[in-house]
């Protein structure tokens, strides 16, 4: 499931989506489906910008329209706020979803690998921490044994 979130849309699928997007737009009847493709292939880019913008995108769908797609709109919002290192907006919706449908395997996948992604960057976070503390101790053990001199 890691692959979920590291996976990366191709621009030439976000261009076709985003130009669907954008044409209906101008036409003032933006359909669904067109947004939430759209929304879709922005959670995958590799741009915090762009899957912020998809987050939006998805958020609006997921406060207006219908059930089905609010279910899959709950899926990708978890995706974009894990991608964007948000893991506990990620993981409310995981919650939620799994709320609802308890058994769904995918979604229990992703919440795993989400919480496993806090954990390996809590750690990395600490072990930064203890490593800038060592380093500040030896520089001050280094500066009084100078002094001392």
């Amino acid at each position: 499931m890691d692959e979920i979130l590291d996976e990366v849309g191709s621009p030439e699928e976000l261009k076709k989506f985003e130009a669907i997007y954008n044409q209906q737009l101008e036409e003032h009847s933006v359909t669904t489906d067109a947004t939430f493709n759209y929304a879709w292939s922005l959670v995958r880019s590799r741009y915090a910008a762009d899957i912020r913008k998809g987050i939006c995108l998805l958020e609006t769908i997921f406060n207006e329209d219908r059930e089905q797609t609010r279910r899959d709109c709950v899926y990708y919002l978890a995706i974009g706020y894990a991608k964007l290192k948000e893991y506990s907006k990620a993981l409310q919706y995981t919650k939620a979803f799994l709320n609802l449908e308890p058994a769904n395997l995918q979604v229990q996948s992703l919440d795993s690998t989400i919480r496993k992604r806090m954990e390996k960057e809590g750690l990395i976070g600490m072990a930064l921490a203890g490593g800038a503390v060592l380093a500040l101790g030896g520089l001050v053990t280094l500066g009084l044994a100078l002094s001392k001199k």
